[in-house]
């Protein structure tokens, strides 16, 4: 495949996947040895375990969306840096439902096969910028007793 159809297949992901649930699309974009290295824990590193993270994820942040900020593909391998913004309206990975709303950054690199299919993914989330927004961390800077 070209990179602007793997550019498009990102994008997919993202828009159908991510801010739609549709985790069923998963099938259609990633190959059968799919393989996630930054798989949160507990979670298995497959395209099941991503269809199972967005289903715990969108639960934990109903109204979650993704914009995609840049994407950059060159050969088989795709990057994508994106701004999330979520609700955390219910529990996600041990933390409760805190109600508060998050923004944070992401950057995604996904490598993709001969038919287009995303058969790698690594990922990089600014996890402490989110978790002092929902009030579970103390972001470097703030005084103390700030975080949750």
């Amino acid at each position: 495949m070209t990179t602007e159809a793997n550019k498009a297949n990102a994008r997919r992901f993202i828009d159908e996947v991510v801010n739609r649930g549709n985790v069923a699309v998963i099938d259609e974009l990633a190959g059968p040895n799919y393989v996630d290295h930054t798989a949160p824990p507990g979670m298995p590193p497959t395209a099941e375990g991503q269809k199972a993270f967005v289903t715990m994820f969108r639960t934990a942040f109903p109204d979650l969306h993704y914009t995609i900020d840049d994407t950059i593909a060159e050969g088989d391998l795709l990057v994508q840096r994106n701004t999330a913004h979520g609700t955390m309206k219910g529990d996600f990975m041990g933390m409760p439902a805190s109600g508060k709303e998050a923004t944070w950054s992401e950057i995604h690199i996904v490598r993709f096969d001969d038919d287009g299919k995303a058969v790698e993914h690594w990922g990089v989330v600014d996890q402490l910028g989110m978790l002092a927004q929902l009030g579970f961390a103390q972001a470097p800077g703030q005084p103390a007793g700030v975080a949750r």
